[in-house]
């Protein structure tokens, strides 16, 4: 049985921030491409257009795939109920306000945030105020 919160009270006071200090970045490619890529995506996600895939910059670089978006991951720790309701309203209202740009990928355990590489200690900032 899953422990996952969902009350948003306690999301915002139990998400503890972790940054990964690896560079990931985003591309997109067909299917057939995406399926004989050497690397491990962080996220792969099928959408009519092509595979949208979130790899390491590194890895993107090495495969001579088109990218953008180079950023860093950070992962809100608190195991998040994949129904909660207002939680990443109210983190994305707060970077709003800071002016930080971010994606999110929601894991079953995990919320994970892409921000920018030269956004990332802004938005830490904002998101230990928030769980303050």
């Amino acid at each position: 049985m899953s422990n996952a919160i969902s009350n948003i009270a306690q999301l915002l006071k139990s998400m503890s921030p972790k940054l990964s200090s690896q560079r990931y970045a985003f591309a997109t490619t067909d299917q057939q491409t995406a399926n004989k890529l050497d690397c491990e995506p962080a996220m792969r996600f099928q959408e009519e257009e092509g595979v949208t895939l979130i790899l390491r910059e590194e890895d993107a670089i090495r495969l001579g795939l088109d990218h953008e978006f180079v950023c860093q991951r950070i992962t809100l720790t608190v195991h998040s109920a994949l129904e909660a309701v207002g939680f990443m309203a109210a983190i994305s209202n707060k970077l709003k306000e800071v002016g930080v740009p971010c994606n999110v990928v929601a894991g079953y355990y995990h919320d994970h945030l892409f921000i920018p590489i030269d956004k990332v200690d802004t938005a830490m900032a904002a998101l230990d105020e928030l769980s303050a």
